[in-house]
């Protein structure tokens, strides 16, 4: 059920089952004591407990009189709860789309530094799941009503918009956002919203899928930062598969860590106040479980496998891998030395 959204599964239960007693206990009762038809018998309990005010069906007994009297009673009451109850939820749902809207946009404006997802199709919803699981703030944009309804559920921030509309991205807040996401049906429809997106705000880091293999430079060229192209990487993957299958199960290992507390980070070294970072021992947080796969210095290049002595500095980027407490810890530790 959407976030908000009351559960009105037994109230609804309820109604539906006044409604059906009433309905046939009338059916049954004129049935029996008027020896009416069933179809008659139902006939008569559904003019009367509507308050249609049509004639009787057939001249009523007085048994059958005393017998309508109850079922008018009973069943007219069970009907007005029943139009009072989904009057009730028609205005419910419609001030909580109104209010839910508005909520929604102001939470949207608030946002900073955040990721923003064009397209919720199998790419797009990955990706999602990916930064909700890491608990990175990011708006999903998407035009079809389903896809949307289902992010939604999911409890994630949504918008339903034409993505490729600067108005779109702009309501998304792009021009406040951190990094974008293109993952929409076609390459075209990529190109597209990554030139509005860079043209908007120029130090968003864009990423994209390329679906045909000479789409990757036209994807570049309009501004994506990294281009992944799924028939080629998983034509790698089959490979080294057969050639590597040690090194593969590995990368799925630290890519995914099913049912384990591990998981790969960058963390940024930067200036600050306190003192110079120093070795790479001297940052690791006592008792921790942590491997220093990289060093990314500025400029792009990387150092792999560093030993334990090789000394950081301001702007490095520290590719680790670990356990989340013992990563968090490292983190705090260099947030409290002024060293990011």
């Amino acid at each position: 059920m959407p976030c908000g959204q009351p559960d009105l599964s037994p109230h609804h239960a309820l109604i539906a089952a006044l409604l059906t007693l009433a309905l046939l206990t009338g059916t049954l009762g004129f049935r029996f004591i008027e020896h009416y038809s069933l179809f008659d018998a139902f006939y008569m309990t559904l003019i009367t407990i509507t308050t249609v005010g049509y004639q009787e069906v057939h001249p009523l007994s007085h048994a059958g009189r005393i017998f309508n009297s109850f079922l008018i009673f009973f069943g007219v009451t069970a009907m007005f709860v029943a139009v009072g109850a989904m009057t009730q939820t028609i205005i419910e749902l419609q001030l909580q789309d109104r209010y839910g809207e508005r909520r929604k946009r102001r939470a949207i404006m608030r946002m900073k530094d955040h990721f923003i997802i064009c397209g919720f199709g199998r790419v797009g919803r990955s990706a999602a799941f990916e930064l909700q699981r890491a608990g990175a703030p990011f708006v999903v944009i998407d035009r079809n009503d389903q896809r949307v309804e289902r992010a939604a559920q999911a409890g994630m921030l949504t918008l339903r918009a034409d993505a490729t509309r600067d108005e779109s991205l702009r309501e998304a807040g792009v021009e406040r956002a951190r990094g974008f996401i293109a993952a929409l049906a076609t390459d075209a429809e990529n190109v597209f919203v990554i030139l509005s997106a860079k043209t908007l705000n120029p130090r968003l880091t864009v990423v994209t899928r390329a679906s045909e293999e000479d789409a990757e430079q036209k994807l570049r060229r309009a501004g994506a930062d990294t281009v992944f192209s799924p028939y080629s990487i998983t034509g790698h993957r089959l490979a080294h598969a057969l050639l590597h299958p040690q090194v593969v199960q590995l990368l799925d290992f630290s890519a995914q860590a099913v049912g384990l507390d591990v998981t790969i980070e960058q963390l940024q070294v930067g200036g600050g106040s306190g003192p110079n970072p120093g070795r790479l021992i001297d940052l690791f947080p006592p008792g921790g479980s942590l491997i220093v796969l990289a060093i990314g210095r500025p400029g792009g290049r990387m150092m792999f496998n560093p030993p334990l002595e090789r000394e950081v500095g301001a702007g490095d980027v520290l590719i680790v891998m670990g356990d989340a407490p013992s990563l968090r810890e490292m983190e705090t530790q260099l947030m409290k030395a002024g060293r990011v």
